[in-house]
């Protein structure tokens, strides 16, 4: 009961929220702008670009009034939200202006925020040897890394995917609904409840931005939804993992994974820098091969929909 509780008190606050933000968003000039001849600017109009601040509001709110508790935890993924929020927006607002953001402090800032979540306490340790039932104890060291990693790399993919009407919040929502289940099968309650949560904020999103998108997220909406799903797989899906099961959450989070994935790579081979925006991702590609906006989505919606059925399979299997 209280899962669904919390659900529906997210999507309301971030359904409520985004029209006045939209308002904002006109008065103030943030908003995308059509620009001619980049691939990568579908929209044909100037869309809003505030409902990032909805999704944060909606998910700490609900967050902190059904945990009724203030932890490190909680304190490091407020700052790092906060963090990304803040330099997403800064980004976003060189995007109004027709200008790109420098790499760099992008870069520092998200390292930060996955620094701030690892001193917390939110670390990948290690895993189960499946041939002896051990716990196998990572050296600090490559904790560090494999956890900074893990979560700059989720972030920095969930905002990649950010490029086509209701793509990175289906993705993100389908990640979150498999996260969730796999947390209420393995007993944890905090990463089920951050899981349900996001569930409701991207829902919510997504009554206003489904093809044609009446309002954007942005990179800082982007970025932080992906920081949030990284942080839930720590806190749920890696824990106590065995060597298998350690694909739960990778799968989980599939499309724009490998997707992105191999972004990277083309853009590696090209001598391109990784933050180079381009039309590379999957559903540029499909788009340039005919399929309109909504069949583009349905593919792969319907792919992650996939790779998240896999992810609960490998779960029962190890249960």
């Amino acid at each position: 009961m209280i899962y669904f509780i919390a659900f529906l008190a997210s999507f309301l606050i971030v359904y409520l929220l985004i029209p006045p933000f939209s308002k904002l968003a006109f008065k103030f000039d943030f908003v995308d702008k059509p620009r001619k001849n980049v691939e990568r600017k579908l929209h044909r109009e100037p869309i809003p670009l505030t409902a990032s601040y909805a999704i944060f509001i909606g998910f700490f709110i609900t967050y902190l009034a059904v945990t009724r508790g203030f932890t490190w935890e909680t304190g490091a993924l407020i700052a790092g939200g906060v963090l990304l929020l803040i330099i997403g927006t800064i980004d976003d607002w060189y995007k109004t202006k027709g200008k790109d953001f420098p790499a760099l402090p992008k870069l520092v800032v998200q390292l930060s925020a996955a620094i701030l979540v690892y001193a917390s306490g939110i670390v990948f340790t290690g895993f189960i040897n499946p041939f002896t039932g051990d716990y196998i104890m990572l050296p600090v060291v490559l904790q560090f890394l494999l956890t900074i990693i893990w979560i700059f790399g989720v972030t920095t993919v969930i905002n990649f995917s950010d490029g086509l009407d209701g793509l990175a919040g289906g993705l993100s929502a389908i990640s979150a609904t498999t996260l969730f289940i796999v947390a209420i099968a393995m007993g944890q309650s905090n990463s089920a409840m951050m899981a349900i949560i996001l569930l409701g904020v991207t829902i919510a999103y997504l009554r206003y931005n489904k093809p044609p998108a009446k309002v954007f997220m942005g990179d800082a909406g982007a970025t932080f939804l992906g920081f949030l799903l990284a942080v839930i797989a720590l806190d749920g899906a890696f824990k106590q993992a065995t060597v298998l099961s350690l694909f739960i959450p990778i799968l989980a989070l599939g499309v724009p994974i490998f997707d992105n994935l191999f972004v990277v790579v083309k853009r590696f081979m090209e001598g391109k820098p990784m933050y180079q925006a381009d039309a590379t991702q999957a559903h540029y590609r499909l788009l340039r091969a005919g399929l309109n906006t909504k069949q583009v989505l349905m593919v792969l919606m319907l792919l992650s929909t996939c790779l998240g059925l896999s992810s609960i399979i490998l779960l029962l299997v190890q249960i």
